[in-house]
């Protein structure tokens, strides 16, 4: 079985997210995981502009996502930054460019499942996974989130991300904030619950 990560992220945050995901899957005997990144819209000096140079560096040696590598795999998590309550405009061009895929119901029937994360607290973490459903949803795709069996879904302890949509992280307004072990927690659970349940689905 072969589970694709899928991912956009600025300034690293999702990236993080990305690896815990992919140490979740891992966890599962006989899966195969593959992470990748969706294509960059923005010029190099906007990314200067943005001080998005160094995390982007960071993350060089992660492959590029083709469309048609999204076929070829059995569950696909995909991982966004949240923008005004939706994905980013790399992961929405990426997605727009699915339509031959939708045309042949290539996806009909894998798993698909959605981590984010925003700048605040109430920055549109859920909103973000929500709306990404609807174009899960359009491919025939079988939608799996975070349950709350993820103890620390349910935690007063601390501000933490994370629902029952999928894992997320608080970034803070300036970026300084990376995902906390609880959130890192709930990404790992996520990874490991999709595999389990896309195994399922092909038992």
């Amino acid at each position: 079985m072969k589970i694709l990560v899928v991912y956009y992220s600025m300034y690293g945050h999702v990236y993080k997210l990305a690896q815990a995901v992919i140490e979740g899957i891992e966890s599962v005997e006989n899966v195969e995981v593959v992470l990748c990144r969706v294509p960059e819209t923005l010029p190099q000096e906007v990314l200067e502009k943005m001080g998005a140079v160094e995390a982007q560096k960071q993350q060089a040696h992660i492959p590029i996502c083709s469309v048609e590598e999204l076929g070829n795999a059995d569950a696909i998590i995909f991982g966004t930054p949240t923008r005004f309550g939706n994905m980013c405009a790399q992961m929405r061009q990426f997605l727009d460019a699915t339509g031959g895929l939708w045309a042949k119901g290539a996806l009909v029937g894998k798993v698909g499942s959605v981590f984010t994360s925003s700048n605040t607290q109430h920055g549109g973490q859920e909103s973000t996974i929500l709306s990404f459903h609807t174009t899960l949803l359009h491919h025939g795709m079988v939608i799996v989130g975070l349950p709350y069996t993820f103890k620390g879904q349910s935690t007063m302890d601390e501000i933490s991300g994370c629902s029952p949509y999928g894992a997320s992280t608080i970034a803070g307004s300036d970026g300084s904030f990376y995902p906390s072990k609880n959130e890192l927690a709930g990404a790992y659970f996520q990874g490991k619950h999709v595999a389990q349940i896309a195994k399922k689905l092909m038992s």
